[in-house]
């Protein structure tokens, strides 16, 4: 069973000498320059790894890391330093590391801490898979490399891997707050190589959420690996995809990537706070069609994105970002707040206690419209159905961005028919939200496989998206559309 706030609480007290006293000094001490501000992030956590390889088990891991963050607020200014050493001594020694940043010479005296709740815990669970035998875990890697190997003869490689972590999180904070979560993380990868007349063709599938065993209770090892070899073999029989400018439907769920890679980034407030995004000084104004809805929110039940409370010891909430095609908000995390003079949406993140926070997305995703997902298929004489994505790049300042098509289709005369590869989409992150035509009431969270990256830094997240018609997307392809041509 899962921790509630007050077993972490007390687990830092009573297993590591962690208590409110502790806390306490500590904060005195990186508080001891002044400061506006100072918080301590600690963080235990356990993890493991184990991956299948030509039929048999290649690796096992299992690690146990903890450790504590120590930021020190001056203004705009951030002094950080972390410890792995939780001794009462380290801390203070990391605090005056920290405390560097400000230059006054009064010091600032903390808030008396008390423990605080969050009103719901989104990730409960019954059976922990870091708990779990790993007798047990070897057999879930094993039924998905023989469900990949018996779908398809040219199956000719399975890799199968299973990761997931505990982490107890621990905020104390020069306010006086002091909250706590246990973030469960499971995530379970196969990919799958098929081999015929000398092609080779790779395809990857997963998922995952923060949630324990019982995941696998509706997500089998056979179907997800049975997804990877289909998507594979597909790719054998795919023609090149067309080069040009074409209508897209983006199917939904995994479509997701598209928005949070396009678009999300962009309103992050850091760089709205730096005037580095395509959406600076943009509140109130028109940047997408009136179809499109943007929601960022960490209170999905047992989503990969969600947490009960940010790392900086926020509530997390759904935040409203885009409202009917108008900017309403940026997600924000303390220092971008204190600067728009808003309060914090619960944002901020970090990657461990290594690492300063800053505005990160949690579960970014379209509402649903009110089209029927077949209809907006109909719509479109020629064009492209991308169903499924592995990643893309984005340019934060303008919105240009390019994302890779693992599945996608053509779509001709209203109807989805051959299956392409090697597609990519080009394309501007407002330009596109400008061209939403139609939304499907199909809403979808894409399974948790999702990493992103930021400034160095890692964090699980969640997409997801209805079925969405662009009127135009520039395809990367490698054949031109019969009949079209180039002119100068």
């Amino acid at each position: 069973m899962s921790d509630t706030p007050a077993d972490v609480i007390g687990f830092y007290s009573t297993q590591l000498g962690v208590d409110e006293a502790a806390a306490e000094s500590v904060l005195a001490s990186a508080l001891g320059r002044g400061g506006s501000f100072a918080e301590l992030y600690f963080e235990h956590k356990r993890s493991g790894s184990l991956s299948f390889e030509d039929q048999q088990v290649k690796s096992t891991q299992a690690s146990l890391s903890q450790g504590v963050g120590i930021r020190v607020v001056e203004g705009d200014a951030i002094g950080y330093a972390y410890t792995e050493d939780l001794s009462l001594d380290a801390m203070r020694r990391a605090a005056a590391t920290a405390a560097q940043i400000a230059h006054g010479t009064t010091e600032t005296n903390p808030v008396d801490v008390t423990a605080e709740s969050y009103p719901a815990d989104r990730y409960a669970i019954a059976s922990p898979s870091t708990s779990t035998p790993l007798a047990d875990k070897v057999e879930l890697l094993r039924r998905a490399d023989d469900a990949a190997r018996a779908y398809h003869s040219s199956i000719a490689r399975v890799d199968a891997s299973m990761v997931d972590e505990e982490k107890r999180v621990l905020i104390v904070r020069s306010d006086g707050r002091m909250v706590a979560d246990y973030q469960p993380l499971l995530r379970f990868n196969v990919s799958c190589l098929s081999e015929l007349e000398g092609e080779r063709r790779n395809a990857r599938w997963g998922g995952g959420g923060r949630m324990g065993m019982a995941y696998f209770e509706n997500h089998s090892p056979e179907s997800l690996a049975e997804e990877a070899a289909r998507q594979a073999v597909l790719q054998q029989e795919a023609r090149e995809a067309p080069a040009g400018t074409f209508p897209v439907v983006l199917a939904a769920g995994d479509s997701g990537i598209l928005l949070h890679e396009a678009v999300g980034h962009g309103l992050e407030a850091d760089f709205n706070r730096k005037e580095t995004s395509n959406y600076s000084n943009r509140i109130g104004q028109s940047v997408a069609s009136e179809l499109v809805t943007v929601i960022d929110d960490a209170t999905l039940n047992l989503s990969r994105g969600s947490v009960n409370i940010d790392d900086e010891g926020e509530v997390t909430g759904h935040n409203l970002l885009i409202e009917n095609g108008q900017l309403a908000a940026y997600m924000q995390d303390r220092i971008s707040s204190d600067h728009f003079g808003v309060a914090p949406s619960g944002n901020g993140r970090r990657q461990s206690f290594r690492h300063s926070p800053m505005p990160r997305m949690t579960n970014t995703y379209m509402t649903a419209g009110d089209d029927e997902p077949e209809d907006l298929i109909r719509r479109v004489d020629y064009g492209i159905y991308c169903k499924a994505f592995s990643g893309g790049q984005v340019n934060i300042t303008n919105g240009d961005f390019v994302f890779s098509v693992t599945e996608g289709y053509l779509i001709e005369n209203g109807q989805i028919s051959a299956p392409i590869r090697d597609v990519n989409l080009i394309g501007n992150g407002p330009d596109v939200l400008s061209k939403v035509t139609g939304v499907g009431h199909d809403l979808e969270m894409s399974d948790g496989r999702w990493t992103c990256g930021k400034s160095g830094q890692s964090v699980p997240v969640g997409v997801g998206i209805p079925t969405v018609l662009v009127s135009g997307i520039t395809v990367g392809g490698t054949q031109m559309r019969p009949g079209a041509g180039m002119s100068a």
